[in-house]
């Protein structure tokens, strides 16, 4: 029984590939033999064509759009800058500290060595 059913599905599959051909035949007899070649740089040209044809793109202005970019990143720049600044004048302000500590505890020391004599 197994054998029949496999023998109807593989003859059907046959039947239906054979239908296919048939019709497609025309279309495969008119196709070039050898295919165009592939151009990357017609297709790169094709798309930045389709691209400039949707709608979005068409006020599309590259020098706009760069003058964007370029004062975001002037802004960021401008922020780590004045972080920079605020590290360095609190370093500057530690290490002033620490000169008048060495300089309060020199003249105390000296103080107490005077003292003892």
């Amino acid at each position: 029984m197994a054998a029949i059913l496999a023998t109807i599905i593989f003859f059907g599959s046959l039947f239906g590939i054979g239908t296919i051909l048939f019709r497609k035949l025309p279309l495969l007899v008119e196709l070039p033999e050898t295919p165009k070649k592939f151009s990357f740089k017609k297709a790169i040209l094709n798309f930045k064509e389709k691209i400039k044809t949707l709608n979005p793109f068409k006020d599309f202005s590259g020098e706009i759009f760069l003058q964007k970019i370029l004062s975001k990143i002037r802004i960021l720049v401008l922020r780590i800058e004045n972080k920079i600044a605020n590290w360095l004048q609190g370093l500057r302000e530690r290490a002033q500290k620490k000169k008048r500590k060495e300089n309060d505890n020199y003249w105390s020391e000296l103080k107490k060595k005077t003292k003892k004599k």
